[in-house]
């Protein structure tokens, strides 16, 4: 499969795409209805949900930081 002459990444690439198709075969997709499920849908929106985590995590650190230092 993985051609790239670096060990670490053919394997890292090669355990993926077994995880892909196993994946799709428990799931009875192929495998590239699995790789667009999981790369078009499920990373955007794992991305924006932490992406608006850390917002409001960075709002809620500020507003303490207000807090703290009017005492």
């Amino acid at each position: 499969m993985a051609g790239s002459g670096i060990a670490w990444i053919d394997w890292a690439f090669n355990q993926c795409v077994y995880l892909l198709v196993w994946v799709a075969n428990a799931l009875g997709l192929s495998y590239e209805e699995v790789n667009i499920l999981l790369f078009v849908f499920v990373c955007p929106l794992v991305f924006m949900f932490l992406v608006t985590l850390i917002v409001r995590q960075r709002i809620e650190i500020i507003r303490l930081r207000r807090e703290t230092e009017g005492l």
